[in-house]
């Protein structure tokens, strides 16, 4: 961020980085320069036109305190492609030997935007952001990431799943080498699943993508299985459980008072072509449920 400061809490601010239109630069490496006691997240986007031509600009949509010193506009004009996040103090992110994520040149993410959600005021020049390693040699593999993403509301006083699943149904096998967990403070357990239906049995068959607790370091973990693949007609779910100890509902929302429900996939594939849909959503708790809204059985009990 360019010096930027604040006089408001629960700030979200953009900026952009305009990429070389001549040659393709491979990402390979991702590290946030940034203190999580001031900043909730940051979240690195790829799009092909920035949301607002301005250096800075207040990017929190679903925000309901509007910041006067920033014009306000979404991340990008349309189809942000998210491709790094970072949340309490998470290390560094290597990506696999011979996998870069294409950006620049004639890809379709021709700008970078660095998104930090500020908790608090900010009457000091601040200056987050994110180290990025990067080359010009193409790689044999393209990486990409995949969002699953709740709506929801907890009740006062209870425990509940968040959950949501997508069936594959682009022409590609992804291998997900790295995934990543997102709530706010009432998440207890995140975890993420590929789903098969055993034609002979009719019984599903879950396997673990990976799971973490959300309230450890938000850094991108290596997978169960690194040999996993998800085919076309494999079903992606994922689910958070959330425990409300408070006296009053809590909802999805952009706050930090608010909840937040994401299960983030890295995945590479051979050549280039990654996902064009590249983020999964359900309503979440009460309306959605894995069992009946994707008619899933055999679900796997919490640990």
């Amino acid at each position: 961020m360019p010096g930027v400061t604040l006089n408001t809490n629960e700030t979200y601010l953009c900026s952009t980085f305009q990429l070389d239109l001549q040659d393709t630069h491979y990402l390979l490496e991702f590290e946030a320069l940034a203190d999580a006691k001031h900043i909730h997240h940051i979240i690195l986007f790829g799009c092909d036109e920035p949301g607002n031509d301005a250096k800075v600009w207040d990017c929190g949509e679903m925000t309901a305190e509007k910041n006067s010193e920033y014009q306000q506009s979404p991340v990008c004009k349309n189809n942000p492609e998210i491709i790094f996040s970072w949340g309490k103090n998470a290390p560094k992110l290597e990506l696999p030997e011979g996998v870069g994520y294409p950006v620049g040149g004639r890809t379709k993410n021709q700008n970078l935007i660095l998104q930090i959600h500020y908790m608090h005021e900010e009457p000091k020049e601040d200056y987050s952001g994110l180290r990025i390693v990067s080359t010009i040699v193409p790689q044999p593999r393209t990486a990409a990431t995949l969002l699953i993403v709740t709506g929801g509301t907890v009740k006062a006083h209870s425990t509940v799943d968040f959950e949501a699943a997508c069936v594959l149904d682009e022409p590609i096998v992804m291998h997900p080498f790295a995934f990543r967990v997102h709530t706010h403070s009432h998440g207890v357990n995140v975890g993420g699943y590929i789903v098969n239906e055993n034609a002979m049995t009719k019984k599903d068959e879950w396997f673990l993508i990976g799971e973490r607790n959300p309230q450890l370091s938000q850094m991108f973990a290596p997978v169960s299985n690194k040999s996993a693949i998800i085919q076309p007609g494999d079903i992606i779910a994922s689910r958070c459980t959330m425990k409300n100890d408070e006296n009053h509902d809590i909802t999805v929302g952009s706050s930090g008072a608010d909840e937040m429900c994401n299960f983030y996939i890295y995945y590479m594939v051979e050549g280039t072509q990654t996902l064009k849909d590249n983020t999964c959503y359900s309503p979440g708790y009460p309306e959605y449920r894995w069992s009946t809204s994707a008619g899933l059985n055999n679900i796997p009990k919490h640990h």
